[in-house]
């Protein structure tokens, strides 16, 4: 079992790889990649969770040791990049740099704050609430969603496309979890300190994060370099 979680985390960098090599342009490929390295820098929350949330067995054993992990590294990598990229990959669209015109347009005075938005709500709740942390963070990252449609509205049809496509494609990739591994979901979450209702065995907080990560994650790149979809 202290393995299960590292193997499942390289299967994601595999489905990774596979949706890099089939993207059509160049722009694509280097909007996936830098936003996987950005999005790397998540895994180093994985205190916030452990045991909170659920307690993996990790290589060295760190989750339990530090709360740390490797492998969250691994999967916040490979979450960042496909969420971002599946629209693309599906639409064939590209990227246009926002007008100065556009720039000065009454909304984008809270462009800096919709960013920040999601990580204010989230340590809020945290300090704030007794809500589980992955209650607050799905609070946090849909809160930031609904701040960076505000901002850039011309992002919505990508966000909301993003959110039922990464939470498809995770919904299938967490069955191979259940699949290989009979049991893991019982034995490593913390179904008590959660709601405990399992679809086909998934956590559905689980469910939940993966909609609202499509949702806010999907349009990070664009609202990050001042860049819209043609």
């Amino acid at each position: 079992m202290r393995y299960i979680w590292l193997i499942w985390s390289l299967l994601l960098i595999a489905i990774w790889l596979v949706i890099y090599s089939s993207l059509r342009s160049k722009s694509s490929r280097k909007e996936m990649l830098l936003v996987s390295l950005w999005t790397s820098a998540l895994g180093l929350t994985e205190p916030l969770f452990v045991p909170a949330y659920w307690s993996p067995p990790s290589i060295f054993n760190l989750a339990a040791r530090t709360g740390f992990d490797v492998e969250s590294l691994i999967f916040s990598f490979g979450i960042g990049g496909i969420a971002v990229v599946l629209y693309e990959l599906l639409f064939k669209v590209k990227h246009a740099p926002i007008s100065g015109m556009e720039h000065r347009a009454s909304r984008h005075r809270f462009h800096l704050l919709a960013i920040l938005s999601a990580p204010i709500i989230l340590v809020v709740l945290l300090l704030a609430t007794h809500l589980n942390p992955i209650d607050s963070s799905i609070i946090a990252m849909v809160g930031g969603g609904l701040a960076t449609w505000y901002c850039r509205p011309d992002l919505k049809t990508k966000m909301i496309a993003s959110a039922f496509l990464f939470l498809l494609l995770y919904f299938i990739y967490f069955l191979t979890l259940i699949a290989a591994a009979p049991g893991y979901v019982e034995a490593v979450w913390n179904l008590k300190a959660i709601s405990g209702i399992l679809v086909f065995g998934i956590p559905v907080e689980e469910l939940l994060f993966a909609w609202s990560f499509g949702f806010i994650w999907s349009s990070i790149y664009e609202h990050l370099t001042w860049k819209k979809l043609k």
